[in-house]
């Protein structure tokens, strides 16, 4: 059985190859850039869905990562300027940022969501004691902890939008698929960076740390020798 981040990089790179490797594919036989961004902005959408529909069921993240690629692929072509169309990325990255800021205050901010298949029961990586279900209840500190870090995720995705946009309409139309890839591996190392060295200082990865007393605190003493 493969394990949740191994599944999830597989994906990333097959969601990012394909789409760059079809469009460098489609301009190397000579259409068009505006055709050539077109159904590289439409395929992915496509298989977006039928990989909903195939799955037979619905969750929040497959349906949120959904949505924003649906919604940004049909407002750009809508516009009809392949500089809008190139700029696809920021409007998927834009929501996003703005939708992790926004969970911060939902019952679960997205930040919670996609940590936990990766981290949660693997003491071989970090240090963190129990159901996940059940720190968020009991431990105030645990709930912030996603909370600004959903946070940090939404700001980083915002700058990721903004750098987007002006590499759509100041750079050569060619170079942007693949710088936008390069792109979003900066992004996702900064991320990686910025927010572990928030959780090492909160002591999300130190079941000694004070974030965890009121779990040492609650439980029962020992049998007390005669």
């Amino acid at each position: 059985m493969k394990r949740p981040w191994v599944v999830r990089g597989i994906r990333i790179v097959v969601d990012l190859g394909i789409p760059t490797a079809l469009f460098y594919g489609l301009r190397a036989f000579g259409l068009s850039i505006y055709l050539t961004l077109v159904i590289a902005a439409v395929l992915p959408a496509a298989v977006a869905v039928v990989r909903l529909l195939r799955s037979g069921k619905i969750e929040g993240l497959a349906l949120f990562m959904m949505s924003v690629m649906l919604i940004s692929t049909v407002v750009s072509l809508i516009d009809g300027s392949p500089q809008f169309l190139l700029a696809r990325g920021a409007w998927m990255t834009g929501i996003a940022g703005f939708w992790f800021i926004g969970s911060a205050w939902a019952t679960r901010p997205l930040a919670f969501h996609y940590t936990r298949p990766v981290l949660e029961h693997r003491t071989r990586i970090v240090s963190i004691p129990g159901d996940w279900d059940e720190l968020w209840e009991r431990l105030p500190k645990f709930r912030r902890i996603w909370r600004i870090g959903s946070i940090l995720w939404g700001i980083s995705l915002l700058g990721d939008s903004a750098a987007r946009v002006v590499m759509a309409y100041t750079l050569p139309a060619n170079l942007v698929p693949a710088l936008g890839n390069v792109l979003y591996l900066v992004t996702s190392l900064v991320l990686i960076v910025i927010t572990n060295i928030y959780y090492v200082g909160a002591g999300l990865y130190d079941r000694r740390s004070r974030l965890y007393a009121p779990l040492a605190q609650a439980e029962p003493a020992g049998p007390v020798s005669g």
